[in-house]
């Protein structure tokens, strides 16, 4: 194995790791921070997080029979459901995806099964999921909703059809759901075996380190059995609270976003040797001339500009990169990067 290595963006601006690039105005910050002031420090945090959790299920619309656990960022939570699991259980997602579904599973010790997705449109190859579902019998299936790093939303058909196929576990990972417009929240009544997991760090709240997983609270009890006691500390739970209350905010930087994304799309493909895919996601997977793209990923940050080198995976992302979607400004260096990029490869 290797540790996750986060890149140095130091003196860069930085596209690489899918954060919302607005921050808060002023006079929103220095209610922030008045709510901070009587913060008991002293004391141990609410280990329920009751009032950020009845904002969460609010803003969400959650009903009442199913009960929410937070997490201290999805991948604590991922851990959670894993860790929950009996030595060498079976674990199943589509491949390319996040990667710490494999990263955890094994770590501890759990039988991992990555199914590609189709090579044309990154959608989910339904016959080869059912198969593996029949053959493995996961414990758990990961489907990320959007898909990172390819940013599409899997077919909705296909995502019914292997949770109503799996008897085990099946977690919709909707850590794009600000970008997306699409949800399976509203699914969960009708299937026992669903959880719904969500963040707040793509939405503009990268740094409170908050995710949280909803669904039927006899799951849900069986994750808080080994979840840590005070997992949430104060200040985020006060920050995201009333991070939360504004979400008028929040939903005026997700349109920004999503304007500029389909701005940044439509340049893509005007270059020549250059591939992107459609997505539902804050970011954009683009695929770059054969056996190129680490050399113009290497040219761009040479310019001033972090994204992501995926290509050393191999598979599908063979040649690929991704962008997440900045201010209008750090798009366009980022365009005019690539596009000198290409011109002297």
């Amino acid at each position: 194995m290797s540790a996750y290595k986060v890149a140095d963006a130091q003196g860069l601006i930085k596209l690489d790791a899918m954060e919302n690039p607005y921050n808060w105005p002023e006079d929103i910050k220095k209610d922030w921070l008045e709510t901070l002031k009587d913060c008991p420090l002293n004391r141990y945090p609410d280990p329920e997080a009751r009032q950020l959790v009845q904002t969460i299920k609010r803003l969400n619309q959650i009903s009442d029979q199913f009960d929410v656990l937070l997490g201290n960022g999805s991948d604590e939570i991922i851990q959670l459901l894993l860790m929950a699991l009996p030595h060498a259980a079976r674990v199943l997602a589509p491949v390319p995806g996040f990667v710490m579904y494999k990263q955890l599973s094994d770590c501890l010790g759990l039988d991992y099964h990555g199914i590609p997705l189709l090579a044309d449109s990154f959608d989910l190859d339904l016959p080869a999921m059912l198969s593996a579902i029949e053959q493995h019998q996961p414990s758990v299936i990961f489907l990320a909703y959007p898909n990172n790093p390819s940013g599409n939303l899997f077919s909705e058909t296909s995502i019914r059809e292997i949770i109503e196929t799996g008897k085990g576990l099946v977690v919709l990972d909707e850590a794009y759901a600000p970008f997306a417009g699409a949800s399976f929240i509203n699914a969960l009544a009708q299937h026992d075996n669903l959880l719904v997991m969500r963040t707040v760090s793509k939405l503009g709240l990268a740094g409170l380190r908050l995710g949280y997983i909803t669904g039927n609270p006899g799951i849900i009890e069986q994750l808080n059995k080994i979840r840590l006691p005070y997992n949430i500390n104060s200040l985020t739970q006060l920050s995201a609270d009333f991070a939360l209350s504004r979400k008028v905010l929040f939903d005026q930087q997700t349109q920004k976003i999503c304007a500029e994304r389909a701005a940044v799309f439509e340049r893509l493909n005007e270059l020549d040797g250059i591939t992107a895919y459609p997505s539902a996601a804050n970011f954009i997977l683009f695929r770059t001339p054969e056996k190129q793209a680490s050399t113009i990923f290497a040219s761009i940050k040479q310019q001033g500009v972090l994204i992501k080198d995926l290509s050393s995976q191999g598979g599908l992302l063979s040649d690929c990169l991704r962008v997440t979607i900045g201010k209008p400004e750090e798009n366009a260096a980022f365009l005019a990067a690539l596009k000198k990029s290409l011109s002297t490869t």
